[in-house]
Protein backbone atom coordinates (compact mmCIF):
# COMPACT_ATOMS: atom_id res chain seq x y z
CA UNK A 1 0.00 0.00 0.00
CA UNK A 2 0.84 4.08 -0.31
CA UNK A 3 -0.11 6.23 2.34
CA UNK A 4 -1.28 10.35 1.18
CA UNK A 5 -1.70 12.45 3.61
CA UNK A 6 -3.68 16.37 2.82
CA UNK A 7 -2.96 19.15 5.29
CA UNK A 8 -5.90 21.84 5.67
CA UNK A 9 -4.44 24.38 2.64
CA UNK A 10 -5.47 21.56 -0.01
CA UNK A 11 -9.24 20.75 1.40
CA UNK A 12 -9.66 24.66 2.75
CA UNK A 13 -13.00 25.33 0.36
CA UNK A 14 -14.57 23.10 -2.57
CA UNK A 15 -12.41 24.11 -4.91
CA UNK A 16 -9.78 22.24 -2.97
CA UNK A 17 -11.55 19.30 -2.69
CA UNK A 18 -12.04 19.24 -6.31
CA UNK A 19 -8.27 19.32 -6.70
CA UNK A 20 -7.59 16.79 -4.26
CA UNK A 21 -10.25 14.61 -6.55
CA UNK A 22 -8.63 15.65 -9.40
CA UNK A 23 -4.89 14.90 -8.16
CA UNK A 24 -5.87 10.96 -7.24
CA UNK A 25 -7.44 10.19 -10.38
CA UNK A 26 -4.32 11.48 -11.64
CA UNK A 27 -1.51 9.86 -9.81
CA UNK A 28 -4.38 6.94 -8.39
CA UNK A 29 -5.72 5.78 -5.58
CA UNK A 30 -5.66 2.22 -5.58
CA UNK A 31 -4.27 0.10 -2.40
CA UNK A 32 -3.56 3.80 -0.73
CA UNK A 33 -4.90 5.07 2.94
CA UNK A 34 -5.28 8.64 2.80
CA UNK A 35 -5.04 10.58 5.65
CA UNK A 36 -6.85 14.15 6.08
CA UNK A 37 -7.05 17.52 8.17
CA UNK A 38 -9.43 19.70 9.59
CA UNK A 39 -10.42 22.01 6.38
CA UNK A 40 -8.05 25.30 6.07
CA UNK A 41 -8.26 27.23 9.83
CA UNK A 42 -11.56 24.93 11.77
CA UNK A 43 -8.88 23.62 14.49
CA UNK A 44 -7.87 27.25 15.13
CA UNK A 45 -11.73 28.27 15.13
CA UNK A 46 -12.58 24.92 17.47
CA UNK A 47 -9.60 26.15 19.86
CA UNK A 48 -11.32 29.58 20.50
CA UNK A 49 -14.51 27.56 21.16
CA UNK A 50 -12.44 25.80 23.99
CA UNK A 51 -11.34 29.06 24.97
CA UNK A 52 -14.83 30.82 25.28
CA UNK A 53 -16.27 27.94 26.98
CA UNK A 54 -13.58 27.95 30.14
CA UNK A 55 -14.35 31.57 30.10
CA UNK A 56 -17.92 30.98 30.39
CA UNK A 57 -18.51 33.17 27.54
CA UNK A 58 -20.92 32.59 24.34
CA UNK A 59 -19.10 29.36 22.49
CA UNK A 60 -22.58 28.39 20.32
CA UNK A 61 -21.69 31.59 18.02
CA UNK A 62 -18.28 30.30 17.06
CA UNK A 63 -20.02 26.56 16.52
CA UNK A 64 -22.54 28.14 14.11
CA UNK A 65 -20.13 30.12 12.19
CA UNK A 66 -18.05 27.04 11.65
CA UNK A 67 -21.18 24.93 10.68
CA UNK A 68 -21.84 27.23 8.62
CA UNK A 69 -19.10 27.13 6.57
CA UNK A 70 -18.97 23.60 6.14
CA UNK A 71 -22.82 23.45 5.13
CA UNK A 72 -21.61 26.12 2.48
CA UNK A 73 -18.67 24.02 1.46
CA UNK A 74 -21.30 21.19 0.91
CA UNK A 75 -23.59 23.16 -1.11
CA UNK A 76 -20.79 23.56 -3.79
CA UNK A 77 -19.69 20.16 -3.57
CA UNK A 78 -23.34 18.23 -3.88
CA UNK A 79 -25.88 18.66 -6.09
CA UNK A 80 -28.06 17.18 -3.23
CA UNK A 81 -26.60 18.11 -0.58
CA UNK A 82 -29.23 16.81 2.24
CA UNK A 83 -27.36 13.53 3.18
CA UNK A 84 -24.05 15.49 3.96
CA UNK A 85 -25.31 18.53 5.68
CA UNK A 86 -27.30 16.23 8.07
CA UNK A 87 -23.68 14.67 9.10
CA UNK A 88 -21.92 18.14 9.23
CA UNK A 89 -24.81 19.13 11.32
CA UNK A 90 -24.95 16.15 13.69
CA UNK A 91 -21.32 16.99 14.38
CA UNK A 92 -21.74 20.03 15.47
CA UNK A 93 -24.88 19.23 17.29
CA UNK A 94 -22.51 16.96 19.61
CA UNK A 95 -20.23 19.50 20.09
CA UNK A 96 -22.57 21.56 21.53
CA UNK A 97 -24.48 18.82 23.61
CA UNK A 98 -21.27 17.62 25.10
CA UNK A 99 -20.28 21.11 26.66
CA UNK A 100 -23.19 21.61 27.88
CA UNK A 101 -23.33 18.12 29.85
CA UNK A 102 -19.80 18.04 30.57
CA UNK A 103 -18.38 18.44 33.99
CA UNK A 104 -14.85 17.97 33.85
CA UNK A 105 -12.76 20.74 34.59
CA UNK A 106 -9.50 19.67 32.48
CA UNK A 107 -8.76 21.99 29.50
CA UNK A 108 -6.64 19.35 27.49
CA UNK A 109 -9.21 17.03 28.26
CA UNK A 110 -12.40 18.70 26.44
CA UNK A 111 -9.89 20.62 24.02
CA UNK A 112 -9.46 16.75 22.33
CA UNK A 113 -12.81 16.35 22.62
CA UNK A 114 -14.27 18.99 20.42
CA UNK A 115 -11.08 19.94 18.31
CA UNK A 116 -11.27 16.46 17.02
CA UNK A 117 -14.53 17.17 15.49
CA UNK A 118 -12.84 19.25 12.46
CA UNK A 119 -10.67 15.96 11.36
CA UNK A 120 -13.85 13.78 11.68
CA UNK A 121 -16.16 16.27 9.67
CA UNK A 122 -13.16 17.18 6.95
CA UNK A 123 -13.02 13.86 5.81
CA UNK A 124 -16.82 12.58 6.04
CA UNK A 125 -17.18 15.28 3.36
CA UNK A 126 -14.38 14.37 1.37
CA UNK A 127 -15.53 10.51 1.64
CA UNK A 128 -19.24 11.22 0.29
CA UNK A 129 -17.91 13.67 -2.29
CA UNK A 130 -15.39 11.30 -3.61
CA UNK A 131 -18.17 8.55 -3.61
CA UNK A 132 -20.30 10.61 -5.53
CA UNK A 133 -18.08 10.92 -8.45
CA UNK A 134 -17.32 7.33 -8.28
CA UNK A 135 -13.83 7.50 -6.53
CA UNK A 136 -14.79 4.66 -4.63
CA UNK A 137 -13.65 4.86 -0.72
CA UNK A 138 -13.90 3.43 2.91
CA UNK A 139 -14.32 5.94 5.53
CA UNK A 140 -12.39 5.04 8.60
CA UNK A 141 -12.58 6.11 12.15
CA UNK A 142 -8.97 6.60 12.84
CA UNK A 143 -10.12 6.41 16.86
CA UNK A 144 -10.67 2.90 16.22
CA UNK A 145 -7.17 2.14 15.00
CA UNK A 146 -4.61 4.99 16.65
CA UNK A 147 -4.65 3.77 20.09
CA UNK A 148 -2.66 6.00 23.06
CA UNK A 149 -2.46 6.65 26.63
CA UNK A 150 -5.17 9.31 28.15
CA UNK A 151 -2.23 11.94 27.81
CA UNK A 152 -4.70 14.61 26.25
CA UNK A 153 -3.35 17.32 23.79
CA UNK A 154 -0.19 14.79 23.35
CA UNK A 155 -1.19 11.24 23.07
CA UNK A 156 1.88 8.94 23.17
CA UNK A 157 0.80 5.77 20.76
CA UNK A 158 0.60 2.29 22.35
CA UNK A 159 2.10 0.87 19.41
CA UNK A 160 1.14 -3.13 19.72
CA UNK A 161 -2.59 -1.88 19.85
CA UNK A 162 -2.12 0.22 16.89
CA UNK A 163 -0.47 -2.30 14.74
CA UNK A 164 -2.38 -4.32 15.43
CA UNK A 165 -5.59 -2.76 14.94
CA UNK A 166 -4.27 -1.31 11.95
CA UNK A 167 -2.75 -4.38 10.59
CA UNK A 168 -6.15 -6.06 10.08
CA UNK A 169 -6.79 -3.47 6.80
CA UNK A 170 -7.25 -5.25 3.87
CA UNK A 171 -4.34 -4.25 1.61
CA UNK A 172 -6.57 -3.85 -1.63
CA UNK A 173 -8.69 -0.93 -0.50
CA UNK A 174 -9.27 2.82 -0.80
CA UNK A 175 -9.34 4.29 2.94
CA UNK A 176 -9.87 7.89 4.03
CA UNK A 177 -9.44 8.67 7.45
CA UNK A 178 -8.58 11.35 10.40
CA UNK A 179 -4.69 12.62 11.60
CA UNK A 180 -3.84 14.26 14.56
CA UNK A 181 -6.58 11.94 16.07
CA UNK A 182 -6.53 8.66 18.31
CA UNK A 183 -8.38 6.99 21.72
CA UNK A 184 -7.11 6.06 24.81
CA UNK A 185 -7.94 2.98 26.72
CA UNK A 186 -11.42 4.15 27.91
CA UNK A 187 -12.02 5.25 24.10
CA UNK A 188 -11.75 8.96 24.87
CA UNK A 189 -10.49 11.06 21.99
CA UNK A 190 -7.20 12.11 22.34
CA UNK A 191 -5.02 14.47 19.82
CA UNK A 192 -1.42 13.64 18.79
CA UNK A 193 -0.13 17.21 19.47
CA UNK A 194 -0.64 20.43 17.14
CA UNK A 195 0.33 19.52 13.48
CA UNK A 196 -0.27 15.38 14.17
CA UNK A 197 -1.60 14.74 10.97
CA UNK A 198 1.75 14.14 9.25
CA UNK A 199 2.68 11.77 12.51
CA UNK A 200 -0.49 9.95 12.01
CA UNK A 201 0.04 9.15 8.26
CA UNK A 202 3.52 8.01 9.35
CA UNK A 203 1.86 5.37 11.82
CA UNK A 204 -0.55 3.94 9.35
CA UNK A 205 2.30 3.83 7.35
CA UNK A 206 4.35 1.69 9.41
CA UNK A 207 1.88 -0.64 10.66
CA UNK A 208 0.72 -1.16 6.95
CA UNK A 209 4.53 -1.74 5.87
CA UNK A 210 3.52 0.78 3.20
CA UNK A 211 5.86 0.80 -0.23
CA UNK A 212 6.02 4.82 0.27
CA UNK A 213 4.62 7.58 2.16
CA UNK A 214 3.37 11.51 0.33
CA UNK A 215 2.61 14.64 2.10
CA UNK A 216 0.92 16.14 -0.22
CA UNK A 217 1.50 20.53 0.22
CA UNK A 218 0.86 23.91 -1.18
CA UNK A 219 5.04 24.23 -1.42
CA UNK A 220 7.33 22.09 -4.20
CA UNK A 221 8.74 20.13 -1.74
CA UNK A 222 11.50 20.50 0.87
CA UNK A 223 12.90 23.91 0.36
CA UNK A 224 16.48 24.87 2.48
CA UNK A 225 14.29 27.75 3.89
CA UNK A 226 10.75 29.25 4.50
CA UNK A 227 9.99 31.43 1.81
CA UNK A 228 7.67 33.67 3.95
CA UNK A 229 11.16 34.71 5.75
CA UNK A 230 14.14 33.79 3.27
CA UNK A 231 14.76 34.94 0.26
CA UNK A 232 15.72 32.58 -2.85
CA UNK A 233 14.21 29.56 -0.90
CA UNK A 234 16.03 26.50 -3.08
CA UNK A 235 14.25 23.17 -3.27
CA UNK A 236 15.87 20.36 -1.40
CA UNK A 237 15.29 17.18 -4.05
CA UNK A 238 16.89 14.46 -2.02
CA UNK A 239 17.52 14.52 2.39
CA UNK A 240 18.64 11.39 4.29
CA UNK A 241 16.21 10.67 6.86
CA UNK A 242 18.99 11.73 9.56
CA UNK A 243 19.44 15.05 7.66
CA UNK A 244 15.38 16.03 7.79
CA UNK A 245 15.20 14.56 11.85
CA UNK A 246 17.74 17.24 12.33
CA UNK A 247 15.61 19.64 10.32
CA UNK A 248 12.46 18.60 11.88
CA UNK A 249 13.71 18.61 15.56
CA UNK A 250 15.34 22.48 15.11
CA UNK A 251 11.58 23.03 13.63
CA UNK A 252 11.61 23.18 10.05
CA UNK A 253 7.99 23.51 9.40
CA UNK A 254 7.46 21.11 6.90
CA UNK A 255 7.69 18.24 8.27
CA UNK A 256 6.35 17.18 11.86
CA UNK A 257 9.34 16.10 14.27
CA UNK A 258 7.73 12.76 15.55
CA UNK A 259 6.75 11.74 11.92
CA UNK A 260 10.33 10.41 10.46
CA UNK A 261 10.77 7.62 13.35
CA UNK A 262 9.13 5.62 12.36
CA UNK A 263 9.20 6.15 8.73
CA UNK A 264 13.45 5.55 9.43
CA UNK A 265 12.54 2.33 11.10
CA UNK A 266 11.53 0.40 8.19
CA UNK A 267 13.31 2.81 5.98
CA UNK A 268 9.57 3.71 4.17
CA UNK A 269 10.55 6.12 1.23
CA UNK A 270 8.95 9.59 1.77
CA UNK A 271 7.99 12.71 -0.34
CA UNK A 272 7.01 15.71 0.08
CA UNK A 273 5.09 17.13 -3.19
CA UNK A 274 3.07 19.65 -4.51
CA UNK A 275 -1.00 19.27 -4.56
CA UNK A 276 -1.06 21.98 -7.20
CA UNK A 277 1.92 20.83 -9.52
CA UNK A 278 1.03 16.41 -8.32
CA UNK A 279 3.53 15.53 -11.42
CA UNK A 280 6.89 17.24 -10.08
CA UNK A 281 9.41 15.00 -8.58
CA UNK A 282 9.26 17.00 -4.56
CA UNK A 283 11.59 16.22 -2.60
CA UNK A 284 12.88 12.49 -1.62
CA UNK A 285 13.62 11.72 1.68
CA UNK A 286 15.25 7.82 2.23
CA UNK A 287 18.04 6.20 3.56
CA UNK A 288 21.80 7.35 2.95
CA UNK A 289 20.32 9.98 0.44
CA UNK A 290 22.94 12.88 0.39
CA UNK A 291 21.43 16.44 0.72
CA UNK A 292 21.20 17.58 -2.92
CA UNK A 293 21.64 20.41 -3.96
CA UNK A 294 24.76 20.95 -1.06
CA UNK A 295 23.25 24.66 0.57
CA UNK A 296 23.07 25.72 3.59
CA UNK A 297 19.35 25.18 5.68
CA UNK A 298 17.82 28.14 7.21
CA UNK A 299 15.06 27.79 10.26
CA UNK A 300 13.32 30.81 12.11
CA UNK A 301 11.18 29.88 15.23
CA UNK A 302 9.30 32.69 16.78
CA UNK A 303 7.94 33.41 20.01
CA UNK A 304 10.99 32.04 21.35
CA UNK A 305 12.08 33.28 25.77
CA UNK A 306 15.61 33.81 26.29
CA UNK A 307 16.18 33.10 30.17
CA UNK A 308 18.89 33.51 31.58
CA UNK A 309 19.47 31.79 35.39
CA UNK A 310 22.39 33.25 37.37
CA UNK A 311 23.59 31.74 40.47
CA UNK A 312 22.56 34.33 43.49
CA UNK A 313 25.51 33.34 46.01
CA UNK A 314 28.12 32.86 43.13
CA UNK A 315 27.81 29.05 43.86
CA UNK A 316 28.27 27.06 40.21
CA UNK A 317 25.77 25.70 38.60
CA UNK A 318 26.10 21.93 39.16
CA UNK A 319 24.24 19.01 37.69
CA UNK A 320 22.03 18.61 40.93
CA UNK A 321 20.97 21.93 40.08
CA UNK A 322 20.73 21.22 36.26
CA UNK A 323 18.37 18.54 37.39
CA UNK A 324 16.45 20.59 39.26
CA UNK A 325 16.27 23.08 36.45
CA UNK A 326 15.27 20.38 33.93
CA UNK A 327 12.65 18.80 36.21
CA UNK A 328 10.93 21.92 36.74
CA UNK A 329 10.46 22.25 32.59
CA UNK A 330 9.58 18.57 32.15
CA UNK A 331 6.78 19.37 34.50
CA UNK A 332 5.52 22.43 32.88
CA UNK A 333 5.85 21.14 29.44
CA UNK A 334 8.18 23.75 28.67
CA UNK A 335 10.84 23.07 25.24
CA UNK A 336 14.23 23.31 25.47
CA UNK A 337 15.67 24.55 22.02
CA UNK A 338 18.83 25.69 22.78
CA UNK A 339 20.76 26.12 25.88
CA UNK A 340 24.26 27.53 27.17
CA UNK A 341 25.76 27.55 30.32
CA UNK A 342 29.02 28.45 32.16
CA UNK A 343 30.07 28.15 36.10
CA UNK A 344 27.30 30.42 37.58
CA UNK A 345 24.74 31.03 34.92
CA UNK A 346 22.36 29.35 32.18
CA UNK A 347 20.81 30.63 29.33
CA UNK A 348 17.57 28.76 28.03
CA UNK A 349 15.96 29.40 24.84
CA UNK A 350 12.04 27.84 25.64
CA UNK A 351 9.33 27.55 23.70
CA UNK A 352 6.00 27.91 26.21
CA UNK A 353 3.18 25.83 24.23
CA UNK A 354 1.27 26.34 26.82
CA UNK A 355 1.11 29.28 28.74
CA UNK A 356 3.43 28.07 31.73
CA UNK A 357 6.54 30.10 31.74
CA UNK A 358 5.10 32.60 34.22
CA UNK A 359 4.89 29.32 36.89
CA UNK A 360 8.59 28.43 35.73
CA UNK A 361 10.15 31.82 36.54
CA UNK A 362 8.56 32.64 39.24
CA UNK A 363 10.03 28.71 40.85
CA UNK A 364 13.68 29.73 39.49
CA UNK A 365 13.41 33.17 41.30
CA UNK A 366 13.52 31.70 44.63
CA UNK A 367 17.20 30.22 43.80
CA UNK A 368 18.53 32.35 40.88
CA UNK A 369 18.59 35.73 39.33
CA UNK A 370 16.53 35.56 36.55
CA UNK A 371 16.55 37.56 33.51
CA UNK A 372 14.17 37.74 30.56
CA UNK A 373 13.92 38.32 27.36
CA UNK A 374 10.47 37.54 25.87
CA UNK A 375 9.50 37.23 22.43
CA UNK A 376 12.75 36.51 20.56
CA UNK A 377 13.72 35.08 17.27
CA UNK A 378 15.75 31.59 17.47
CA UNK A 379 17.49 31.50 13.90
CA UNK A 380 19.11 28.18 13.10
CA UNK A 381 21.18 27.30 9.93
CA UNK A 382 22.37 23.48 9.19
CA UNK A 383 25.21 23.04 6.93
CA UNK A 384 26.15 26.89 7.64
CA UNK A 385 29.15 28.46 5.61
CA UNK A 386 30.52 32.25 6.27
CA UNK A 387 28.01 33.97 4.21
CA UNK A 388 24.74 32.27 6.45
CA UNK A 389 24.43 34.65 9.21
CA UNK A 390 24.63 37.93 6.98
CA UNK A 391 20.38 37.32 7.16
CA UNK A 392 20.82 38.50 10.66
CA UNK A 393 20.53 41.58 12.26
CA UNK A 394 23.82 41.58 14.39
CA UNK A 395 22.80 44.41 16.13
CA UNK A 396 19.69 42.38 17.84
CA UNK A 397 21.70 39.38 18.64
CA UNK A 398 21.88 38.21 22.24
CA UNK A 399 23.06 34.81 22.15
CA UNK A 400 25.12 32.87 19.27
CA UNK A 401 25.66 29.04 19.58
CA UNK A 402 27.85 26.27 17.04
CA UNK A 403 28.05 23.14 17.26
CA UNK A 404 29.34 20.94 14.64
CA UNK A 405 27.15 22.23 11.00
CA UNK A 406 24.47 23.91 13.15
CA UNK A 407 24.54 27.66 14.00
CA UNK A 408 21.86 28.96 16.19
CA UNK A 409 21.24 32.99 17.01
CA UNK A 410 18.92 34.13 19.90
CA UNK A 411 17.84 38.06 18.66
CA UNK A 412 15.33 40.42 19.18
CA UNK A 413 12.74 40.56 17.55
Amino acid sequence: MKVFKFGGASVKDAAGVRNVADLLQSVGYENTCMIVSAMGKTTNALEEVVKRYFENEDFEKTINAVKSQHLDLAKELFENADEVSNEISQFFDDIISFLRRNKSPNYSYVYDQIVCCGELISTKIISMYLNSIQVKNEWLDVRDYIKTDNTYREGKVDWKLTEESISRLSKNGFYITQGFLGSDPNFFTTTLGREGSDYSAAIFAYCLNADNMTIWKDVPGVLNADPRYFENAELLNHISYEEAIELAYYGASVIHPKTLQPLQQKEIPFFVKSFINPTEAGTEVAKGQPLEPSVPCFILKREQHLIRLSSKDFSFITEDKLSGIFNKLYDYQIKVNLMQNSAISLSLCLEDKYDNLEKFVSDMNEAYKVHEENNVLLYTIRHFDDQSDKVISKEKELLRQTVRETLQIVVKA
